[in-house]
């Protein structure tokens, strides 16, 4: 009977730990413990997620080029860019003749973009900080991209209004819901569709709206209005 008590406390333990340090990164234990473990994945990051270029050219970059296709060079900034995977793409396109700033907390994470985006020149470019401290004037960006991060943040809310900062007035902003079964796992930091398209409309959004993406993820569309003309 007590092999059996420590044999099931044992297993508890276990889930329990890969609930907070793999399906939740670590969100629960501070922002520090979530920078720490993508410090220490850094390396393999691109290997684990394995991303395609046609999924990526298709459902990512085409995506952006269409809703800024009045702007002939923009500059978009990525918040929590990892290993520059938006950069990237983008940079990839032939069509793309703008420029990215990728953002991110994690040292070893922007290293390793950096690196990967060094014989684009001037065209990449990366900052270390948070996304609930956007070191960037309001309205500098005609768009803006978050994915597969915003459920890692102490606050999505407070990301999200740094995002819509400083998006310019009709500038695009272009972030991901987590979906499925490991979703509701995130405990209050879940929201359903209506749930987060209220989010971003009561951060200053309109137009938004949610495109079904991967098997964890939905894409998310919304737009800062523009400045009225008197």
């Amino acid at each position: 009977m007590k092999w059996y008590i420590l044999a099931t406390g044992l297993a508890l333990t276990g889930l329990f730990l890969y609930w907070l340090l793999v399906i939740t990164e670590g969100v629960y234990l501070g922002r520090r413990v979530v920078v720490w473990l993508y410090d220490l994945t850094a390396g393999k990051y691109d290997g684990i997620k394995e991303f395609a270029p046609e999924m990526e050219s298709f459902f990512v970059v085409r995506p952006l080029r269409h809703r800024l296709r009045h702007a002939p060079a923009p500059l978009i900034l990525d918040v929590a860019t990892g290993t520059g995977r938006v950069p990237w793409f983008l940079l990839e396109d032939p069509l793309f003749n703008g420029r990215v700033i990728g953002l991110d907390a994690s040292e070893k994470m922007l290293r390793l973009a950096a690196e990967k985006l060094k014989p684009y020149g001037r065209r990449a470019a990366f900052a270390q900080q948070t996304a609930d401290r956007l070191p960037f004037a309001d309205n500098t960006f005609p768009a803006v991209a978050c994915l597969e991060s915003l459920e890692f943040f102490p606050s999505d809310v407070a990301a999200l209004q740094e995002m819509v900062r400083v998006l310019q007035p009709g500038g695009v902003l272009l972030v991901t819901r987590r979906r499925g079964r490991e979703a509701k796992l995130f405990l209050d930091r879940y929201r359903n569709v209506p749930q987060f398209e209220a989010l971003l409309r009561d951060v200053g959004l309109v137009d938004v709206h949610t495109l079904p993406w991967q098997e964890d993820y939905d894409q998310v569309f919304g737009r800062k209005p523009a400045v009225s003309k008197q």
